[in-house]
């Protein structure tokens, strides 16, 4: 069984959804600590044809405070706004627009849930079927760190196959994976330029965009543009 564990990211680019396209099973790694600089709340769309931010407003974040212990706020009319008016011309904004106002409006305020909705929500938007956990509701040596965590609960799951992101590189070593009986890749997207409007290509935005400019099956195509290393 192949198996991916991340902390939830709020409508990520393609890469994470080619991650979790790419394992049978992912894990929402919900009770670790929230990472300021990270993409847990926020993510970029396009905006006057150059990257545009936009963060969900949290209650309760600190460098202290685990994923799961967080908030969110009440900004999402606000996105929600911005989001119509870049993107109102867009081909497929008519199909796209109701799944993300549908996101936003997810009644659970709890920063983890939320997210993790939002990530199951899209799965299920672009037909991919990967089963979803929740890191806090699985058995686990909770005393245990960094990569022996992931090995234990990859163990528990009776995963063989354990796929991360490219920048996992640096935090995972493949010896110890296969000490214990576990495959260890490295995800790495080949991004493929699609049409934004008129102008040139603008990579690494949300998967907002991609929705936005392509249908489900050019979408699906996307999915499988990666090496595993």
């Amino acid at each position: 069984m192949k198996l991916a564990i991340m902390q939830p990211y709020f409508f990520p680019y393609i890469g994470y959804l080619q991650l979790i396209n790419a394992v049978d099973e992912f894990v929402i790694y919900d009770d670790v600590t929230f990472i300021k600089q990270g993409y847990i709340n926020k993510n970029n769309i396009l905006g006057n044809n150059k990257p545009q931010a936009f963060t969900l407003e949290l209650r309760g974040a600190s460098s202290n405070s685990l994923i799961n212990e967080i908030d969110v706020g009440n900004n999402s009319k606000k996105i929600l706004k911005t989001i119509k008016q870049n993107y109102s011309k867009a081909p497929f904004f008519k199909d796209v627009m109701p799944l993300i106002e549908d996101i936003f409006n997810y009644p659970e305020k709890n920063l983890a849930r939320y997210v993790g909705s939002s990530l199951q929500k899209i799965s299920q938007y672009l037909q991919i079927n990967t089963i979803f956990h929740y890191s806090s509701e699985l058995e686990k040596k909770c005393e245990l760190k960094a990569q022996d965590k992931v090995i234990n609960i990859c163990e528990n799951l009776n995963a063989s196959h354990y796929i991360n992101a490219i920048g996992g590189q640096e935090l995972y070593c493949k010896d110890t994976f296969e000490k214990n009986n576990i495959k260890l890749n490295f995800i790495k997207t080949n991004l493929q330029p699609y049409k934004q409007f008129e102008h040139e290509f603008i990579p690494y935005l949300s998967i907002i965009d991609v929705m936005m400019f392509n249908d489900i099956n050019t979408i699906n195509q996307y999915l499988q543009n990666y090496e595993l290393i």
